[in-house]
């Protein structure tokens, strides 16, 4: 499980931490939630943070998986719930949407956007802490109203969103 914590001072997102909780795969399930619970519990201890928002679950062919994925998202949120934070779920095409304005953008796309938006030049190697990230620069957009635009008519669209924000684009 991915994690990324950013800082918004003025508008802008800073890049506090990122990473990934990792396990063997032989642990018992039971015991990978309880691990899971306890570390997004010492993040949130540990930064601080007013808001946890989480890649919604995406339908997949593997029941199974999906469900362990269901229960291991659910123990995150009760971490969060448990210190009264607010809980924030983003559909995978609407991260990537936010991130690079292609809802089918592959990882590399995301990550090249990332680096740009973060002003980094590394991002962590894990794929899950990256993905992390995208949520949480989603989530900033979406609360801060800076977001990439929608395709819509009125001046709106990638055309005025070059021309009014000349810094954002690399």
């Amino acid at each position: 499980m991915g994690f990324g914590v950013l800082l918004v001072e003025q508008g802008k997102a800073r890049l506090v931490a990122a990473g990934a909780i990792r396990f063997t795969a032989g642990d018992d399930h039971t015991l990978k939630l309880r691990a899971i619970f306890r570390e997004t519990d010492r993040l949130i201890q540990e930064h601080c943070p007013d808001e946890l928002a989480i890649e919604a679950q995406f339908f997949g062919k593997n029941v199974q998986s999906m469900l362990k994925l269901g229960r291991a998202q659910g123990v995150a949120i009760a971490a969060a719930l448990q210190r009264d934070m607010a809980v924030v779920e983003y559909a995978p095409k609407r991260i990537k949407q936010s991130i690079t304005g292609n809802g089918n953008a592959s990882k590399e796309q995301v990550a090249a956007m990332l680096k740009s938006i973060l002003g980094v030049r590394e991002l962590p190697s894990s794929t899950d802490a990256t993905d992390a990230l995208a949520v949480a620069v989603c989530h900033h957009f979406a609360s801060s109203g800076v977001g990439l635009p929608s395709n819509t008519k009125g001046g709106k669209g990638w055309s005025a969103f070059l021309r009014n924000n000349p810094d954002r684009v690399v």
